[in-house]
């Protein structure tokens, strides 16, 4: 006889293998080299199974009562990882029997549906919710996959759900779901549209004491940017598609809507969209709207997308590089037919809008990744705008900090009465990996620390007596040494110190790249610009 953990081994390793058998012997007999499978056969016509190696030779026997007490074993180590993993988690997770009656309900579906797990398990789902808004009971009736859903299932409480129904021997016996809380994103999604579309009005209220000329709130004298001016002039001629390139913070949007404001009228619209700031599973109906009860809890009014929103006017598609692939599928088939259909819609609608693209990513590389179409690429390239870096037009600096320093001392009160050609100097020095945008951020923060009117080298926040002045007491006199008897080339000094201030910074966030870049008061796209551009992951 085989001991138990004899018997474990052999079962575990799969190493049985069922001969011929007589039915009229007492005794089953198995090889080494096959499935579990076959032994729980032979054990329905026997009390025990002899084991034989490829030789012939026996190796022993096993009884009914080992497997027995292998399976039950077995059974307590699997119940007890699968409660391990439920306790764990903190998504909300449902799983129900064939009979509808809830089986596994995780502290993350406690959380989200305010139901405790004593109430609930045992009992049937459709006591606790209606049987409308319960998208399991679809993959349990109907064996539907449900994929990255969105659902309203509350009128406060947007979620996510994955689907999958369970199978066991080619028959469904029970259903799991999964869903994840996404109501901030909603509520947050719908406020930025609620204030892109206020900020618009405001702008189109503004215009009209502006100059009529689009283009003279694009400030820039240096040959290169009136280059790229007059290149704007011509595409206002015609409505053809624009894509506009360019590093983060050059001043793409600004162009997008010079270019809208000289070709449209005055009363077309200009809707914006970020392509990257929108989560994957809400750009359908962003983009094209939707049909009132086109999916469970969704506005009985239904939703106007951003494609109608944009009739007769202008597009802008910021970020075009971070569209999902499946998203771009569909926006290249309204670019060709000038077509769509809403969500959960039967109608096409005739699309009447003029695109507008930016993107300060390398499509042709995204492209070789296989993360951007090339047909879609293609069909936005008609007429491409490339924005040259701040860095490129040094000469344009100077305007810049002027009209950026009057509008911040306006605002703030504070008038400034001395800027130094010493901290002119430093600024025209500066790499400016921000663009315009880093620009416009440090003169405010002169201007804000000006208390006095008088704008000091200190307060640049490249800047220090011996490098930066963000970098602390501690590390100045570490480096002092080395700092006074080794001089680099200033553009050299500048990005040392600026990697160990992105080094820093990532390190306090524990590499959150969002926080890194809200701490340090620049965008997300420049944070990722300059951590490239230092050869820093």
């Amino acid at each position: 006889m085989f001991d138990l953990p004899s018997v474990k081994e052999i079962i575990e390793n799969n190493l049985l293998h069922l001969n011929q058998v007589d039915h009229e012997d007492t005794l089953g007999r198995a090889y080494l080299y096959d499935s579990f499978s076959v032994l729980a056969d032979v054990c329905k016509h026997y009390p025990a199974v002899t084991v034989t190696d490829s030789s012939g030779q026996d190796l022993g026997c096993i009884t009914n009562e080992q497997i027995i007490d292998f399976l039950h074993d077995s059974y307590n180590q699997l119940k007890a990882f699968y409660e391990t993993v439920i306790e764990t988690m903190d998504a909300s997770v449902t799983v129900i029997d064939a009979n509808e009656r809830v089986r596994t309900w995780t502290k993350g579906a406690e959380k989200i549906f305010s139901v405790k797990s004593d109430e609930i398990l045992g009992k049937p789902i459709i006591e606790f919710f209606e049987h409308q808004h319960l998208e399991i009971l679809e993959s349990l009736h109907k064996g539907k996959r449900i994929r990255g859903k969105h659902h309203q299932a509350r009128s406060n409480l947007f979620v996510h759900i994955n689907a999958n129904p369970v199978y066991f021997n080619e028959r469904i016996i029970g259903a799991v779901v999964s869903e994840t809380d996404v109501t901030n994103q909603v509520v947050l999604n719908e406020k930025l549209f609620n204030m892109s579309t206020e900020v618009r009005r405001l702008e189109q209220e503004m215009a009209k004491y502006r100059p009529s000329d689009p283009f003279n709130s694009i400030r820039g004298k240096s040959a290169v940017m009136e280059k790229t001016v007059q290149m704007a002039r011509k595409v206002c001629s015609v409505r053809s598609t624009v894509l506009i390139l360019g590093e983060s913070g050059v001043g793409k949007e600004v162009f997008a809507k010079s270019i809208h404001e000289a070709t449209e009228g005055s009363d077309a619209p200009f809707i914006s969209i970020n392509c990257g700031a929108i989560p994957e599973s809400l750009f359908e109906s962003e983009l094209f709207g939707y049909e009132r009860g086109a999916f469970s809890g969704a506005d009985h009014r239904g939703k106007k997308g951003k494609i109608e929103l944009a009739k007769g006017g202008t597009l802008f598609l910021d970020e075009i590089g971070e569209m999902p692939l499946e998203m771009q599928v569909k926006m290249l088939r309204v670019l060709q037919e000038r077509k769509y259909y809403k969500v959960g819609g039967e109608k096409e609608i005739e699309a009447d809008f003029r695109v507008i693209a930016a993107t300060n990513r390398d499509l042709k590389e995204l492209i070789k990744e296989g993360q951007f179409r090339e047909d879609l690429y293609y069909r936005l390239n008609v007429v491409s705008l490339k924005i040259p870096p701040l860095r490129e037009r040094r000469e344009d600096i100077v305007e810049l900090i002027h009209y950026f320093l009057k509008d911040f001392s306006l605002r703030y009160q504070r008038p400034i009465h001395h800027f130094s050609q010493e901290v002119m100097q430093e600024m025209l020095q500066y790499d400016w990996p921000g663009n315009v945008r880093e620009l416009r951020n440090v003169v405010e923060r002169l201007v804000v620390f000006a208390t006095d009117g008088v704008i000091r080298k200190e307060y640049l926040p490249f800047h220090s007596v011996m490098g930066y002045s963000d970098v602390s007491d501690t590390d100045l006199q570490e480096n002092h040494m080395e700092l006074n008897t080794t001089i680099l080339p200033l553009q050299e000094e500048m990005e040392q110190h600026e990697k160990k201030v992105l080094e820093k910074a990532l390190a306090l966030t524990n590499g959150n790249k969002l926080e890194c870049s809200k701490k340090l008061g620049i965008t997300r796209a420049t944070l990722y610009n300059r951590l490239k551009r230092l050869g820093l992951s």
